[in-house]
C-alpha cells in the first residue's frame, strides 16, 4: 500500500498488524463470519421465495423470515409483526416520512427535524417541501446535541412528525430519544428515528423511548448490505403508512417487493450476535476509542473533538487537527481506512455541514477526520494507527506558515490579510 513513513509498507510491520487497517465502522462494517455461515444455505439449498405459499420451498424460507423479525424486533424492544423489511435504511426513512406524510395529511403538513439529520432524512423532507409540507429545521448545540426547549417551541398545531436520529454518523453523538419520544407522545405526535448508527452498539427499546417508527439496516452491525427494516408501531397508538412501492402487497401492505431471504437471515443474525455481545463489546470498542484519543491528544496541540463525549457512540472519534487540511492528511494515512466526513456524501470537498452546524469554521471542518472502531479492530491497530498520524499531522505542520505563527503566539484572528486582486 503506502510508502509514507518508515511503517507504511508491509515489510516491517509491529506484530499483529496487516495493511491497510480498517476504521471507517460507521460507512459500513464487514460482515461477521457467523452471520456468512449462516446466510449461505439460503442462497443454495433454501432458495425459495418468502411468498410463495404453496410448496416447501416458499414455507422454509418464510419461516426463515419469520425467524429473523423475531430476532430484529428483540433487539430493539418489539413485536415481530411490528419489523418490515426494506432495501435498507434510505428506503426506511424515505418510507417513514413520505408514508406518514401522505396518512397524516388531514392532520398537518408541519414536520420538525435537525439540521444535522442524514442527508437520507434531510433530503425527503425538502422534497415534501415542494408538495407543500412545512419542515422546521432545528438547529443544534455545540456538542451536537438537541435543545429540547427549542424542539418543545417547534410544535404546532399542525405537527406530524418529528424525525431525530439517535446516533449521529459523523460525531457520533447520542440524541436524548427517549425525553424527545415523551415530548411527541405528550402532544399526540408521531416520533421517528434513524436509529441506524445506534443499533447493536447502544440499548434501544422502542417502548421506553416512545418511538412510533425506527430505521434500520443490517450492514453498519456485521450483517450484508442492502438489506433494512422499518420498525412501525402496532399498539398504543398504532401507526399506518402509505407505500412508496406498490406491487403485490408484500409486507403488510407496506412494502411490496419480493423479500431478500438470506440477506434478512443474515441481518436476524446479526441482531442476535449484537443482544448477546453487546455490552461486554461496546465496553471494550470505547476503551480502544478512548485509547486512541488519549495517545492523539496526548502527543499533538490544536486538536479537538468534535461533539459530545459523554453522549456518544462507543466507537466514534471524530477530531479536527488545526493547521492540517483533511485532505492531506488522509493522503498521508492512507494505509488506514478513515473518512473526513459522512461516507454518502464524501464525494464533495464542501467541509462537512455537520460540523458546520455545530459551529465550526470551515478551517476546522476540514482538518477532520471521523474514525469508527468495530468488532474487529484490535489495540495493536490503534497504537499503529495513533503512531502514524502523529507522524503525519507533525510532518505536515512542519510545512505549516500558520502553525508557525501560532506557536509564537500569534493571534491569527488578529492578523488583516492581504488579498490579491482578479
Amino acid at each position: 500500500m503506502s510508502s509514507n513513513g518508515n511503517n507504511g509498507t508491509n515489510g516491517n510491520l509491529p506484530p499483529g498488524i496487516k495493511l491497510p487497517i480498517y476504521m471507517d465502522n460507521h460507512a459500513t462494517t464487514p460482515t461477521d463470519p457467523r452471520v456468512v455461515e449462516a446466510m449461505l444455505p439460503y442462497f443454495t439449498q433454501h432458495f425459495g421465495n418468502a411468498a410463495s405459499r404453496n410448496h416447501q420451498f416458499g414455507w422454509e424460507a418464510e419461516a426463515a423470515v419469520e425467524t429473523a423479525r423475531e430476532q430484529i424486533a428483540k433487539l430493539i424492544g418489539a413485536t415481530a409483526k411490528e419489523i418490515i423489511f426494506t432495501s435498507g435504511a434510505t428506503e426506511s426513512d424515505n418510507l417513514a416520512i413520505k408514508g406518514v406524510a401522505e396518512m397524516y395529511r388531514e392532520k398537518g403538513n408541519h414536520i420538525i427535524t435537525p439540521v444535522t439529520e442524514h442527508k437520507a432524512v434531510l433530503d425527503t423532507c425538502k422534497r415534501l417541501e415542494k408538495y407543500g409540507y412545512k419542515v422546521t429545521y432545528l438547529p443544534v448545540k455545540p456538542d451536537g446535541l438537541v435543545d429540547l426547549n427549542q424542539l418543545k417551541d417547534a410544535f404546532t398545531d399542525k405537527t406530524i412528525l418529528v424525525s431525530i436520529m439517535a446516533a449521529n454518523n459523523e460525531i457520533g453523538v447520542l440524541q436524548p430519544v427517549a425525553e424527545i419520544g415523551k415530548l411527541c407522545r405528550e402532544r399526540g405526535v408521531l416520533f421517528h428515528s434513524d436509529a441506524v448508527q445506534a443499533l447493536g452498539k447502544v440499548p434501544l427499546d422502542v417502548n421506553k423511548m416512545n418511538l412510533d417508527l425506527a430505521s434500520l439496516t443490517a450492514h453498519k452491525l456485521y450483517g450484508p448490505k442492502g438489506c433494512g427494516a422499518l420498525y412501525v408501531r402496532r399498539r398504543n397508538p398504532r401507526v399506518q403508512i402509505s407505500a412508496i412501492i406498490d406491487g403485490g402487497g408484500h409486507e403488510r401492505g407496506m412494502r411490496s417487493g419480493t423479500l431478500n431471504v438470506p440477506g434478512i437471515v443474515g441481518f436476524g443474525k446479526a441482531c442476535e450476535i449484537s443482544r448477546l455481545e453487546m455490552p461486554q463489546e461496546s465496553a471494550r470498542i470505547a476503551a480502544l476509542r478512548d485509547r486512541l484519543k488519549d495517545k492523539l491528544t496526548g502527543a499533538l496541540d490544536q486538536v479537538f473533538i468534535n461533539g459530545s463525549m459523554e453522549h456518544r457512540l462507543p466507537g466514534n472519534l471524530n477530531i479536527s487537527f488545526l493547521y492540517v487540511e483533511g485532505e492531506s492528511l488522509l493522503m498521508g494515512i492512507n494505509d488506514v481506512a478513515v473518512s473526513s466526513g459522512s461516507a454518502c456524501t464524501s464525494a464533495t470537498l464542501e467541509p462537512s455541514y455537520v460540523l458546520k452546524s455545530l459551529g465550526l469554521g470551515d478551517d476546522v471542518a476540514h482538518s477532520s477526520i471521523r474514525f469508527g472502531i468495530g468488532r474487529f479492530n484490535t489495540e495493536a491497530e490503534v497504537d499503529y494507527v495513533a503512531n502514524r498520524l502523529i507522524e503525519v499531522v507533525s510532518k505536515l505542520r512542519e510545512l505549516s506558515p500558520l502553525y508557525e505563527m501560532v506557536k509564537e503566539g500569534i493571534d491569527l484572528s488578529k492578523i488583516q490579510w492581504q488579498t490579491e486582486g482578479h
